[in-house]
């Protein structure tokens, strides 16, 4: 009679209105838009941001940044499947035109895995090795983070205009837009991270319609775990640990989202089952829902992200033979790092962190095997291989400087961009410069983001984190959760050089955060109000103001020629220079 009268209770809203089940909410399709409006809507966006993107994309015809290593990598990947070294003028030959022949005998000892270098040697492959052919793969991924941001936002607001206003924001970010601009793989990572979690809300509304077509209503009997065989094998699920494994792939740092958002696909299967009247639906889960998680998402994942290291796997024997006993091996912690004062007054910081044992891997002195065991073989190197590289990013550069570093507590203030190129000094009356006598012009690219999404991004997620805990509003919890799983980790290694560009993961999340704010603004009601008026006021300036904020710093996102007057009321901080 209780849970009768519980039931009458919850039946209507403050209007009177009647509450629809659980079971009516999950069986009953979202309620979107016109689908052809959404797509044609969504792919325009989309190809307006590509050709953006695309614009003198081979401008600056230079390696800029880190492309010198991720550019030759990828095109030592292309051709001889795995990243060798290059002799010490290959950048000027490169640029020549002379792109055969620069390699040295050894592989390279390489610190990121392989998945987004294969995708710039597609566009090498596809243009050449040169600055357009190996940026062309970033601005292509950097266009369809547009698109999948679109269609994210759409699907868990069921409005099409907060979809565009996602992706939208998403294509006038600094960070966003020059990354895409760029042989870095950082753009890589965010897309990867964006459609695995993407794939994840889809998954979400799969695992609640599929458990409505199980469930006659209610789960009446209080020692069931609710349906179990018929969600064994989740589709979306399954694409998220393929994505979750290309994300890993490009960089490690996407273990942390991945650990997080697994633990809220968990917590959502829980959410769904008590829903449906399951008890101790949060312990039974576990079992339930956790168990086929963890095959989806780590061990698919797992399995594809092992794949990404084909390459290296085949040619396992020239890191063995070249690579099994390098700086990187068998460090030994014995004092801090040590600052030298030298002659000139300046100061030297040495690494003493670190010795090598001279040790090698025991892979390399065994004798090859073949068949099954050489590939066994094979992957015990790699695993060696993947020590020595985790020795690297926790050991080695923990006594290095780097100018550009920025500790990552400031990252949502953007409080270090990055210089990626500069052309300085440019004389009055050279090169197009007219500045006045006395002065000189400037070229350059800075890897900063937009600060209105950023700054007004803080705001959101403080409201985001409002609505999430007090509301109970599982959307925000997605750019909560994404948001820090991609941000606090850092704060670990705030100690060694790390920049602000890493912040691009971050980025979606600050986007659905804002988003999702401006339809809070908006309400859901379409009828004439004033506090629909308001809302759309208030977002609608956000965006333009963003618009504008993005058009003004257009000059230093791609390279173009400003007076030093100019260039200055661009630079708002003395950090930014």
């Amino acid at each position: 009679m209780t849970a009768v009268v519980e039931q009458e209770a919850l039946s209507s809203d403050s209007s009177g209105r009647r509450v629809p089940t659980a079971w009516e909410r999950a069986r009953r399709r979202v309620d979107l838009e016109d689908p052809v409006v959404g797509w044609t809507a969504s792919i325009g966006l989309t190809l307006l941001a590509l050709f953006l993107r695309l614009w003198k994309l081979g401008s600056p015809r230079t390696f800029e940044f880190d492309e010198t290593y991720y550019a030759k990598d990828a095109w030592s990947l292309l051709h001889h499947g795995y990243a060798r070294g290059y002799v010490d003028d290959a950048n000027e030959k490169i640029l020549d035109g002379h792109t055969m022949g620069q390699w040295t005998d050894g592989p390279s000892m390489i610190v990121h895995p392989e998945a987004g270098k294969w995708l710039i040697a597609l566009g090498e492959k596809a243009f050449g090795m040169d600055p357009f052919g190996w940026r062309i793969a970033a601005a292509v991924v950097g266009s369809l983070m547009v698109l999948v941001m679109c269609r994210l936002v759409r699907r868990m607001t069921g409005s099409t205009a907060l979809g565009l206003v996602g992706g939208l924001l998403l294509s006038l970010d600094g960070l966003q837009f020059v990354l895409s601009r760029l042989a870095l793989l950082d753009i890589f990572l965010a897309f990867f991270i964006l459609c695995a979690v993407s794939c994840l809300v889809a998954d979400r509304d799969w695992y609640r319609a599929r458990m409505a077509r199980l469930v006659p209503e209610q789960v009446s009997d209080p020692a069931s775990y609710g349906p179990v065989r018929g969600l064994l094998f989740r589709p979306w699920l399954l694409a998220s640990g393929v994505c979750w494994g290309l994300a890993i792939g490009t960089k490690w740092t996407a273990i942390y989202p991945l650990a997080a958002f697994g633990v809220l696909v968990w917590l959502w299967g829980a959410g769904a089952r008590r829903s449906f009247g399951v008890r101790w639906a949060t312990l039974r889960s576990v079992v339930t829902d956790g168990v086929p998680a963890f095959v989806h998402l780590v061990v698919i994942g797992g399995i594809v992200y092992t794949a990404t290291w084909t390459g290296w796997l085949v040619h396992a024997h020239e890191y063995e033979k070249s690579l099994s006993s390098t700086q990187y091996t068998q460090f030994v912690k014995e004092q801090p790092c040590k600052v030298t004062v030298k002659d000139d007054g300046t100061t030297e910081t040495s690494d003493n962190n670190v010795a090598d044992s001279g040790k090698r891997w025991p892979t390399a002195s065994e004798p090859d095997a073949h068949g099954l065991g050489e590939a066994v073989q094979s992957l015990r190197s790699l695993y060696y291989y993947h020590r020595d590289l985790y020795t690297f990013h926790t050991h080695f550069l923990n006594c290095s400087t780097h100018t550009y570093a920025s500790k990552p507590s400031g990252w949502l203030l953007l409080n270090r961009p990055v210089g990626v190129a500069a052309d300085t000094d440019i004389k009055p009356g050279t090169r197009g410069c007219d500045a006045p006598e006395g002065s000189s012009c400037i070229k350059q690219v800075l890897l900063i983001g937009t600060p209105t999404i950023w700054w007004g991004g803080i705001l959101a997620l403080v409201y985001a984190v409002g609505m999430w805990v007090g509301a109970r509003d599982w959307r925000f919890g997605v750019a909560v959760v994404g948001t820090a799983s991609t941000w606090l980790p850092w704060l670990q290694y705030d100690t060694r050089p790390i920049f602000l560009f890493y912040a691009v993961a971050i980025l979606p999340f600050v986007v659905l955060a804002l988003t999702l704010t401006i339809g809070k603004l908006i309400g859901r009601s379409r009828a004439p109000s004033a506090r629909r008026t308001a809302g759309v006021v208030v977002g609608g300036s956000f965006v333009v103001l963003t618009l504008l904020n993005f058009a003004w710093f257009w000059p230093i996102f791609t390279d173009q020629l400003l007076t030093h007057s100019e260039w200055v009321g661009r630079i708002w901080f003395r950090r930014w220079i």
